[in-house]
């Protein structure tokens, strides 16, 4: 039913107020490096949105200099070039999403990949139904973790379990926990 009465808003459930969040709102924003080579998550919990906040604290730190970062075209960004990264954005406002610079036929312009991530962490938040601000960076480094571990190999396993004895007692009941698998 639309809502035409100024005075009775629709009902918003969590906070989903508009606009960029801050640490304030209780909306803290989380700030990301994906690497496409390498498939390296990097999340950090930041305080604002600022372009310090995205590129002194979350980019440049994660990234080797001379590194190309695939944006949109929100002006946080506009720092990139200064710190010594290539910058390319797309403008989803005129309906872009990606583009083919060099004309080889595969769209390298795109900001798809952290889209998808942030999608994933949202997904992964949503069993919890609701995290405390002060804890949201532990909740996320569990994200970032279980994204970057590729698989799990007998090395983990000991330092998971705690030793070396564990690790072969839960072989020797598990024969498909081999060395390297």
């Amino acid at each position: 039913m639309p809502h035409t009465d100024p005075d009775d808003p629709p009902r918003r459930r969590a906070n989903k107020a508009r606009g960029h969040g801050t640490w304030a709102t209780d909306r803290p924003p989380v700030c990301g490096v994906a690497g496409r080579s390498c498939g390296r998550l990097a999340l950090r919990v930041g305080r604002r949105s600022t372009a310090a906040e995205l590129v002194d604290r979350t980019v440049v730190p994660q990234t080797k200099a001379g590194a190309t970062a695939f944006t949109d075209e929100w002006c946080g960004y506009k720092p990139l070039k200064a710190a010594g990264r290539g910058h390319a954005t797309v403008n989803h406002r005129v309906g872009e999403w990606a583009r083919d610079d060099d004309g080889d036929g595969v769209r390298e312009v795109h900001c798809h990949t952290l889209e998808g991530l942030w999608t994933g962490l949202g997904n992964f938040l949503r069993p919890f139904r609701g995290v405390n601000k002060g804890y949201l960076d532990q909740y996320v480094k569990m994200f970032e973790w279980s994204h970057n571990l590729k698989r799990v190999t007998a090395s983990f396993l000991r330092v998971l379990l705690g030793g070396r004895t564990a690790v072969a007692r839960e072989a020797a009941r598990w024969p498909t926990i081999r060395s390297g698998t």
